[in-house]
């Protein structure tokens, strides 16, 4: 959850935004910042002291839209204390259920859509906005997410976000490219690509999936020393792309491919557009072509009508194929989508003994992986510095920042470190989630 605040240079009037959700909504809540800003008003972070409270919700899941909710009931109960608190809701639970919100939680003075970022600001102001040619970046300096399209052609059976975000628009590459730049004038050392399927980028613009082309063009930018790659979909991952993440030396050897599941059964109801054949070809071919590769993924368990069989699939896959990095979700219906006429037959706690399996092995991996870089040697970039232990934090290019592993490393003697920097580390020690390093020359 990330905070800002956001101080009208004329009237004082204070406004906080809370982001909720994926880093897709957080670059919308950076570029609403900065829309506030262009229309007279500054950004700072924390809220506590805020006349006007934004709250970008998140509508994905029913753990995300349960966050979401609680979120806005305890700005509500802020606004029992101080009855000139207005409370604005936007983001993907108020397009989804607007009308329930509206007649459920009347304190809410405000409801806009994924959409009407716009109107937000315009209800703020009271003017007609004026676009910002920039954002107020909510993360660290040193890196941002660049989103490169709204909305998702696929129709994956247990998925809304079509729903609610809709059909795939792609960005134009020559915005993307100016866009970076001006992240990279900021200072942006790590470029993290995003959309809801990034291989499908400029499939609606240009007739052909251009990912490829963008990263190699984003690669060429001054100042961007790591591009990173997420949410990418497998069924038709570009062999292009493949081939440019290999030769690429900008582009970290990590690749973000949600597959949800191995058993083709499964699969096929959920309309991922892939058999379990051709899903570990391509974790194969992804192996074989880039040797140093990380590969994250995220899985569902409990999908209605997994069999013992069909997670037995799944659990012997997980093992064979040793993700780097992955996360394991249960099953939860969403409303509207096809998937939802199902029944949902997967008993509460059989969903967690198989999600519990599924970490357990992704434990076991971390701790072998781990304690076999101990004695090697990498690169890691710097994120900040942790005043209590008196130490640095930072990734390596296998590590993408907030779900991922973490480095930690002493200051080296009379050498200036500072969070953006990309240094050689040598491994001392292992942890589960974690490497205890050196700095080396």
């Amino acid at each position: 959850m990330i905070l800002q605040k956001i101080y009208s240079l004329m009237a004082e009037t204070k406004v906080g935004i809370i982001t909720m959700g994926c880093p897709k909504n957080m670059v919308d809540s950076e570029k609403l910042a900065a829309s506030l800003q262009k229309n007279g008003f500054w950004v700072e972070h924390e809220n506590q002291d805020a006349d006007i409270i934004v709250i970008n919700t998140c509508g994905f899941i029913n753990d995300a839209k349960e966050e979401s909710i609680n979120e806005i009931l305890n700005q509500i109960e802020r606004k029992k204390q101080n009855e000139n608190l207005k409370i604005v809701v936007t983001g993907c639970l108020a397009e989804r259920y607007r009308d329930q919100l509206q007649k459920e939680i009347p304190e809410i003075d405000d409801l806009f859509g994924v959409h009407d970022y716009d109107k937000v600001v315009e209800n703020i102001t009271g003017n007609h906005a004026q676009k910002p040619e920039d954002r107020i970046l909510s993360t660290p300096s040193h890196f941002a997410y660049l989103k490169i399209s709204e909305g998702c052609n696929r129709n994956c059976s247990f998925c809304a976000i079509p729903l609610i975000r809709g059909k795939q628009i792609s960005v134009e590459m020559d915005l993307l490219i100016a866009e970076a730049k001006q992240l990279a004038a900021k200072g942006v050392k790590e470029l993290i690509v995003i959309a809801q399927d990034t291989v499908s980028y400029g499939l609606d613009l240009y007739g052909e999936k251009r990912i490829a082309p963008l990263l190699n063009n984003l690669s060429e930018i001054e100042g961007i020393e790591w591009i990173r790659l997420m949410y990418t979909y497998p069924a038709g991952f570009p062999d292009e792309l493949i081939d440019e993440m290999a030769s690429n030396p900008k582009i970290v050897k990590y690749v973000d491919i949600p597959l949800q599941h191995f058993s083709s059964p499964i699969l096929q109801s959920m309309k991922r557009g892939i058999d379990s054949v051709e899903t570990e070809k391509l974790i194969t071919k992804l192996r074989k072509r880039i040797p140093s590769v990380s590969i994250r993924s995220t899985f569902i368990v409990g999908y209605p009508g997994e069999t013992v069989s069909q997670f037995f699939e799944l659990y012997e896959f997980v093992k064979r194929m040793k993700f780097e990095r992955f996360g394991v979700f249960a099953y939860s219906p969403e409303e509207d989508t096809p998937a939802f006429v199902l029944k949902d037959d997967i008993p509460h706690r059989t969903k967690m003994k198989r999600m519990s399996d599924l970490l357990r092995i992704h434990e076991e991996f971390s701790v072998e992986r781990n304690e076999k870089m101990v004695g090697t040697e990498m690169q890691a970039i710097v994120d900040h510095y942790d005043a209590e232990d008196q130490i640095f934090v930072g990734r390596t290019a296998a590590d993408a920042p907030e779900i991922d592993n973490i480095v930690r490393f002493l200051p080296a003697s009379g050498k200036q470190i500072f969070p953006g920097m990309i240094v050689n580390v040598k491994v001392v020690s292992a942890g589960l989630f974690d490497l205890e390093c050196e700095i080396v020359e």
